[in-house]
């Protein structure tokens, strides 16, 4: 496997990890980078993330035989546009997004009689800090890849998704678009939403300041995401609307259980729902290191 051009659209923290896990395994040795801000281009191309540095998507899609978009999920309407027209008929054309519903729908407006060239794709890697500055050629390596091809994707640039993220060290599990984004709510995005939530509410307090200064370990780890990138998170949860929702609604009625059991002076109930979550943590813990490579 070896591709003569491989075409970045976004250099940042994801766009920027992958070519440069590419260029590791020895399969992109041309990489072209676009992206809308000129700053970011120039801090790709002199850290060697890319090679080239285009001023337009066409240009770098030109004769391209990889094209990975990794752009905020909102931006990846105009950009599919922006493809289609230069995209050669058997290149493979991925995502990154952390939704996949709309992006399959921008996709099918979007590229036309390019459309068999589309897979999308979710890495469930990334940090909480954003930027090309940021990039490291292992971000995916014993990392989970979400493969969410269409019935119009190619089987040929399906099979080769899969041997590219291989290739990188992740290990892949295939759901549909829908599976995709209705799981990730769940355990994802409303961890996103709880730990900007949690910060909030406390810096709105009177004490706010001195409230976080006490925060341990525990508190550091667990609010952690709350500095992931603005951008990129209005948008995912923007796009994920009516799944964020549905868990926003379950995540409520577990926290009245909560108050139930606290303002009712139940020590029993609090036990076994403390319980019982204790339990369901440690189970996973001790299954997430037996997943199987496809």
């Amino acid at each position: 496997m070896k591709f003569k051009k491989v075409a970045l659209i976004g250099c940042g923290l994801m766009g920027g990890s992958f070519a440069l896990a590419a260029k590791a395994a020895g399969w992109a040795p041309h990489v072209v980078g676009f992206s809308a801000s000129e700053s970011s281009r120039q801090k790709a191309l002199d850290m060697g993330v890319i090679d080239l540095a285009v001023d337009t998507i066409a240009q770098a899609v030109e004769d391209a035989d990889l094209v990975l978009l990794a752009v905020p999920v909102k931006a990846t309407a105009a950009c599919f546009e922006a493809i289609a027209p230069a995209l050669n008929s058997d290149a493979l054309l991925m995502d990154v997004g952390s939704t996949k519903s709309d992006i399959v729908a921008s996709a099918i407006n979007a590229l036309g009689d390019k459309l068999h060239c589309f897979v999308p794709v979710h890495p469930i890697a990334g940090k909480e800090v954003a930027g090309v500055e940021h990039s490291d050629a292992d971000l995916y390596k014993d990392r989970a890849l979400i493969v969410t091809p269409m019935t119009s994707s190619g089987q040929t640039q399906v099979q080769l998704a899969k041997q590219i993220w291989k290739s990188l060290g992740s290990f892949i599990t295939e759901l549909t678009p829908a599976e995709h984004d209705a799981a990730f709510a769940a355990v994802s995005h409303l961890p996103h939403v709880l730990a900007y939530a949690i910060i909030r509410g406390i810096f709105q307090q009177h004490n706010g300041p001195e409230l976080i200064a006490l925060g341990g370990p525990g508190f550091r780890d667990f609010s952690r995401i709350a500095a992931s990138d603005p951008v990129v998170w209005r948008d995912i949860l923007s796009t994920n609307r009516d799944q964020v929702l549905l868990q926003i609604s379950h995540f409520k009625d577990a926290l009245n259980d909560f108050e139930n059991a606290i303002q009712n002076n139940n020590p029993q109930a609090l036990e076994d729902m403390i319980r019982q979550a204790s339990d369901l943590r440690f189970n996973w813990r001790i299954g997430a290191n037996q997943h199987t490579a496809e």
